[in-house]
């Protein structure tokens, strides 16, 4: 077999493709066909890692200079692409096939199996997620309600401070060091896990992101970070989870990253559906926030998924509490929105207050994300190198939320009376009776108390439906100052936490201050305050999450009233567009954070369309290839010495024109299969005998060695370290034309990277191959040449080249 003469000088390229040797320059003639390219060589006598092939065969075009065309991985961490687009090879078309004819004439066939698989799957996605998360909410709801029951018990009993400070402190540092140990044991399972499962969702195959002790960390982790009293939700984390589950539950039924990543968009949705009991709100976060890639077959199978999950949550209630009493007792809720005597849901001129709002609600978003983006860079520089470090500041900053929990109520010591019974609703005497007393006379409360020392989900209520002026402006500004500023430092540390509940509390705060000023002003005509709190809570999350559509439904179904459509869409509409002006959604800035992980946008950024890129200026032009039939030294030496993931495989002896892709994991299974043989004697025709089967390039109608079920991975694909080849073997074949994928996108050269970006993304691919138009592989693009750091490093290179 010819093979293209090398060197010992090994160059990077782009990061992407790693090119060892450097193949000769090439030349065509008006026909493509190639001049002087092939030469023999003796394999045995060559180094390992010169026994590989690279072809660079544009050299000079558009404005492509060798010694300044490299970009690289970001950080130097690279991090692999998913497939969402088959291999269509000569053994899946004949294993399609064999499956139809085998299925004529039944009623029950593989079809009818698959989908019956399928939707039997979706719905243990959903029962499993909705378990998950009722019992979640159950034991944490538990520890908290014990916690403060202890420490105002030592509070209003005796008056013994320093004994509940101390109670506290040790039953919340406990929780947070049990929260904090879950993340040391698998550190995928820290933070809120959406940012993970959106890269997931993207293509981005991030490391045990969705392995069970991934899920089982998180769930435990949450429970003892909630429990802790940090401000953090249960939200971001059962979106996480469902997503572990869905991965879990299919393991043994996925064959490709397409069905995975379906399965998983449904478990993130059952997710958010059992975190805030919104069914519908759950599947627009998967299509809206979550998935990046979507079609009509999933829109039903999310919401078969959440119906499932929603009415498990609805049946451990019922076991829970009275037979078929779901009302508003829900997993989280902000209780029934009702109007007190006299008052109006809202005025039409009430609706510039809640435009404004929603735009101050954008600002304290984007001072949010700075913040905390500014306080994760530090952490990554300073505190994320050691365990003992991240645990520590979990221990620090624990310590600092108990303190101000317990002194900010103890040093402003502010009774009020307890607000009548006589003219309030049923829910708010519920109310009335959580209002903690502390330091106070029978019949009265402390306001910060009875907003510090609660459930989040007890003091959103509160703040939603207790009356006007339950809680003083004092109270209000205190509250939300400290709170938003400790969820500003907490939000990253090594717990597992969600942003939606101290986002919404804090925002909650905000519209009821602003609504109490409003009703200082003009008492009558305005909304009840309970609005302003709702309309706050949704600007705030709006400003840091950029939410628009999916967190108004998520909202609706909260409340149970669909008189805040119009109220939640301006102003979460303004709190997006004030809050983009100034940065992105948190989620984003922590995805960008995060080293060698290359998220594609639903839009490419401008500097591609307005700088004229094309796909001959941003591909890595020289590229590691097989052959039609390969020897398996070239095979093993390019696996051991690389770690591409797909491989373009050229036909040589046709004037080097794209057979085809093969994946690196089909390439490991035909080595690991031994599936290679003996080339026929001299003078014959190039066929291989594999195994006593003649494989002759002419007939179309051979029999592959390893079957296409054997292919199929299960994501066990054998590593190439696990393979061992003899010296022996090194000089046989592997006939690699029933494997590879003989239908591969490809773009020309001249394509705009524009269209190049979409393709990639839309499809969900590894690599595009680039080619000319004799379709001769002149490049390839893979997810790092479309960065936006890539395309302005190829934008200058290209100008310098002009």
């Amino acid at each position: 077999m010819s093979r293209s003469s090398g060197s010992s000088r090994i160059k990077s390229k782009k990061g992407s493709f790693l090119s060892l040797g450097v193949s000769k320059s090439r030349s065509y003639d008006e026909n493509g066909t190639t001049a002087a390219y092939k030469e023999q060589q003796s394999v045995n006598t060559r180094p390992a890692f010169n026994n590989m092939q690279s072809m660079n065969i544009r050299s000079d075009s558009l404005g492509y200079n060798p010694d300044n065309h490299g970009h690289g991985s970001s950080h130097g961490v690279k991090i692999e692409s998913l497939a969402y687009q088959g291999d269509e090879s000569q053994v899946f078309r004949a294993y399609n096939a064999s499956r139809h004819y085998n299925s004529r004439g039944k009623f029950w066939n593989d079809g009818k199996r698959d989908i019956f698989v399928r939707y039997f799957s979706l719905a243990l996605i959903g029962i499993f997620q909705g378990s998950v998360a009722y019992f979640t909410n159950y034991f944490s709801k538990n520890f908290i309600d014990a916690k403060f029951d202890t420490v105002t018990n030592h509070v209003v009993n005796g008056g013994h401070f320093v004994r509940a400070f101390a109670v506290l402190y040790l039953r919340q540092t406990l929780f947070a060091a049990w929260a904090s140990l879950a993340v040391m044991i698998e550190p995928m399972s820290g933070g809120s896990g959406i940012p993970e499962v959106k890269c997931f969702l993207n293509g981005i195959d991030l490391p045990r992101i969705n392995d069970l002790k991934t899920g089982v960390c998180k769930i435990l982790g949450v429970i003892g970070s909630v429990s802790a009293g940090l401000p953090v939700g249960k939200e971001g984390p059962m979106v996480h989870s469902g997503s572990v589950i869905a991965t879990t539950v299919t393991t043994s039924r996925v064959k490709n990253d397409k069905t995975r990543r379906d399965y998983v968009a449904c478990g993130a949705a059952a997710g958010v559906c059992t975190a805030f009991s919104a069914p519908i709100g759950g599947f627009l976060f998967a299509f809206e926030e979550g998935a990046s890639y979507w079609s009509q077959s999933l829109t039903f199978r999310t919401f078969f998924c959440s119906g499932w999950a929603i009415a498990t949550l609805y049946v451990w209630k019922t076991i829970g509490l009275a037979f078929g009493k779901v009302g508003f007792d829900k997993l989280f809720s902000f209780g029934n929105f009702v109007f007190e005597e006299g008052a109006t849901s809202y005025a039409v001129w009430e609706l510039l207050v809640f435009i404004i709002m929603g735009c101050m609600g954008g600002l304290i978003g984007a001072i949010f994300n700075d913040t905390n983006e500014r306080l994760t860079l530090w952490r990554i520089k300073y505190v994320n190198h050691t365990k003992g470090y991240r645990f520590i500041e979990v221990i620090c900053i624990s310590s600092l939320v108990t303190v101000c929990m317990f002194g900010l109520p103890y040093f402003i010591q502010d009774c009020l009376p307890l607000p009548s019974a006589s003219n309030s609703t049923a829910q708010q005497v519920e109310l009335i009776g959580r209002l903690n007393q502390f330091s106070c006379d029978v019949g009265y409360y402390n306001p910060l108390a009875s907003l510090f020392l609660a459930d989040g989900n007890d003091t959103i209520k509160m703040l939603f439906h207790m009356h006007a002026h339950t809680f003083p402006f004092y109270s209000l500004i205190v509250f939300f100052i400290f709170y938003i500023a400790l969820a500003t430092i907490t939000y990253g540390i090594a717990v597992p936490s969600g942003l939606f509940v101290p986002s919404l509390l804090a925002g909650a705060a905000y519209g009821r201050l602003i609504g109490n000023v409003i009703y200082k002003i003009t008492p009558y005509n305005v909304a009840f305050s309970n609005i302003y709190s709702l309309i706050g809570a949704a600007a705030v999350l709006g400003g840091m999450a950029r939410m628009t559509i999916s967190l108004t439904v998520i909202l609706l179904e909260c409340t149970g009233n669909e008189q805040f459509v119009l109220p939640l869409m301006i102003s979460l509409f303004c709190a997006r567009v004030v809050g983009s002006l100034f940065n992105t959604d948190l989620y984003h800035i922590h995805i960008h954070l995060k080293k060698g992980v290359q998220f594609l946008d639903h839009e490419l950024r401008s500097i591609g369309g307005q700088h004229n890129l094309y796909a001959g200026h941003i591909m890595s032009r020289e590229v590691i290839f097989v052959r039609p039939i390969e020897k398996v030294s070239v095979i093993y030496d390019i696996l051991k010495s690389t770690d591409h993931s797909l491989f373009p495989v050229i036909d040589t002896d046709d004037r080097d024109v794209l057979y085809g892709t093969i994946s690196r994991e089909t390439l490991c299974v035909l080595l690991s299969a031994r599936a290679y043989g003996l080339p026929k004697a001299e003078g014959s025709d190039p066929s291989i005998v594999q195994t006593s089967i003649a494989l002759d390039p002419f007939n179309e109608n051979f029999v592959p060695l390893v079957p296409y079920k054997t292919l199929q991975r299960e994501y066990v694909t054998p590593s190439i370290d696990t393979v061992r080849v003899s010296d022996s073997d090194r000089d046989l074949f592997v006939d690699l034309r029933p494997y590879c994928n003989t239908a591969p996108h490809t773009v020309q050269e001249t394509t705009s990277v524009n269209r190049a970006y979409e393709l990639f993304r839309a499809i969900g691919l590894k690599v595009l191959v680039v080619v000319n138009k004799y379709n001769q592989c002149v490049g390839v693009i893979s997810r790092d040449d479309l960065m936006p750091e890539a395309l302005a490093q190829d934008m200058i290179t290209k100008g310098k080249n002009l």
